[in-house]
């Protein structure tokens, strides 16, 4: 398994998050997280990101306890909920954001921007501003910004649930087959049974 989940309990203020929650990922698969609003869901992708720390258990990624390890240290990308784009910056500004934290090089950064670019199918919308896009195309951006450190694993706090019906559909086919194309192990929060039975590898139910 590449990421493990062993016997996990978190609480909030004496509010019971998440209990004795164990499972696993295989490497290169795509998970979903399935559960009503409230069962602890999105607690649970906090913690695998470092974003939140469990009271007791383990957390394995690539066999490694990650407890301890710090959120920026782990080898993530993380795609929020409502994209959490910045506004004042270009499409290809937001895209290349995590490789100038990892201080790569101009060179680098053009060419892996415009490769990310092409694999959006946004190559000609680079100069653009969020507020000028559609709902599914910041959603496509938040995803290249997420993978353009190149992480091992990418986590998606229900991805789809800011954008309309008919774009929903279409976005579910399109991050299947991205997250085929770039091989990468992935595991997303949804409450749509259909959404989970209809992209992802695995269910776990919460």
């Amino acid at each position: 398994m590449y990421v493990e989940m062993k016997h996990i309990h978190k609480t909030f203020d004496g509010f019971l998050a998440s209990k004795d929650v164990s499972f696993g990922v295989e490497k290169g698969h795509l998970a979903a997280l399935l559960g009503p609003s409230g069962s602890g869901k999105t607690t649970i992708l906090r913690m695998i990101a470092g974003l939140d720390r469990p009271d007791s258990g383990d957390i394995l990624i690539n066999g490694k306890r990650v407890n301890d390890l710090p959120g920026s240290k782990r080898g993530i990308g993380f795609v929020f909920q409502n994209y959490a784009l910045f506004r004042y910056m270009t499409v290809a500004e937001n895209i290349a954001f995590g490789l100038k934290v990892q201080k790569k090089s101009r060179t680098e950064i053009k060419d892996r921007v415009e490769q990310l670019l092409e694999l959006i199918s946004m190559s000609e919308l680079g100069n653009r501003y969020p507020h000028q896009l559609s709902g599914g195309q910041r959603q496509r951006v938040a995803f290249a910004r997420a993978l353009a450190p190149n992480p091992q694993l990418l986590l998606l706090d229900e991805p789809f649930a800011a954008i309309d019906a008919k774009v929903r559909r279409e976005l579910r086919s399109w991050l299947r087959k991205m997250i085929r194309q770039v091989g990468i192990t992935s595991i997303f929060v949804t409450h749509d049974q259909e959404e989970a039975m209809e992209v992802a590898d695995t269910i776990i139910i919460t």
